[in-house]
């Protein structure tokens, strides 16, 4: 009896460990709004970093350069227009 103790007492502290470390806690999930902050950083960064591309590009024209910033001007406005929608 008390060998069935010990050996069930051993097993059941081997289990529980082995469970223990199998899962590891889950990773805490990011807030709506944390999400649309992030969505909107990375919208103005790209916004920001393409329209540098353009202005310094060195073959564009200054019309070329202008019929480009409205395309991008209107893209991001859109895609801000459906991110705010999101919120």
């Amino acid at each position: 009896m008390k060998k069935f103790l010990i050996s069930a007492i051993l097993i059941v502290g081997l289990s529980s460990t082995a469970f223990s470390q199998r899962r590891p806690p889950a990773p805490p999930h990011p807030s709506k709004a944390q999400l649309y902050n992030d969505k909107a950083r990375e919208l103005d960064r790209k916004y920001n970093q393409e329209k540098k591309l353009i202005l310094n590009h060195p073959l564009a024209t200054k019309r070329m350069k202008n019929d480009q910033l409205k395309a991008l001007n209107e893209r991001y406005r859109n895609e801000k227009r459906l991110l705010r929608a999101t919120r």
